[in-house]
């Protein structure tokens, strides 16, 4: 308790950085893969294999060296960002693959009847993406969307390399102050599961809207 009394203000002030990486990183990852799914559903062939050089490259790498790259090298090339911006462009650019796959994956459980009589009947292209592609895939690829959304909370402690003051940074500091490791990490522990419980319990509430909405729709 006096661990808490003294550095609380500072944990929960790294908690709401976790939590606002976690969630921006989330949307502009989630995105940026749904432009890449749809460039590679509907691009041509030359741009789907730049696409897949791109997915290759961020997925065969660990976010630590991506980060790395993008912090100290940016600059070489005239890219000088912040710790903040440039953590969040790197959970952008190294979700967004995963986002993509998932996505394509969803697409592919479409039936394509259905997308055939909806071009039947004169429906444009990007109303049968608004009305039909999307609501009906995104039924089968909300389970992993949820689930990499839960694995990129756990990057965000990665950040802390790069000065980030989300949670990991303020434990490694109270840590260094206090040479009590196991408190402030079980801290840490104790933080991230109640983020990882929220962000599962939202995620089981919008699969059964999504499907009661659908089911209601037809």
């Amino acid at each position: 308790m006096d661990l808490l009394q003294t550095y609380g203000p500072a944990l929960l002030r790294g908690f709401g950085v976790t939590v606002l990486c976690w969630a921006l990183g989330t949307l502009f990852g989630m995105t940026l893969g749904l432009l890449i799914a749809l460039m590679r559903h509907y691009g041509p062939r030359w741009l789907n294999w730049i696409i897949q050089v791109y997915i290759e490259v961020i997925r065969g790498t660990p976010f630590l060296v991506q980060l790395f790259v993008l912090y100290y090298g940016g600059p070489l090339i005239g890219l000088r960002l912040d710790a903040v911006p440039a953590g969040l462009l790197g959970l952008t650019l190294y979700g967004s693959p995963y986002f993509a796959e998932i996505f394509r994956s969803g697409f592919r459980a479409v039936a394509p009847g259905q997308i055939e009589a909806a071009r039947a009947i004169g429906m444009s292209e990007p109303s049968i993406v608004r009305r039909i592609l999307l609501p009906l895939s995104l039924v089968s690829a909300l389970p992993a969307l949820v689930n990499f959304s839960i694995i990129l909370t756990k990057e965000t402690v990665i950040l802390s390399i790069i000065t980030v003051p989300e949670l990991m940074y303020q434990v490694s500091r109270m840590s260094a102050e206090t040479f009590r490791f196991v408190e402030a990490n079980l801290v840490l522990a104790l933080f991230f599961w109640g983020l990882v419980e929220t962000i599962s319990r939202l995620g089981r509430r919008l699969e059964t809207r999504i499907t009661k909405h659908l089911l209601e729709r037809t």
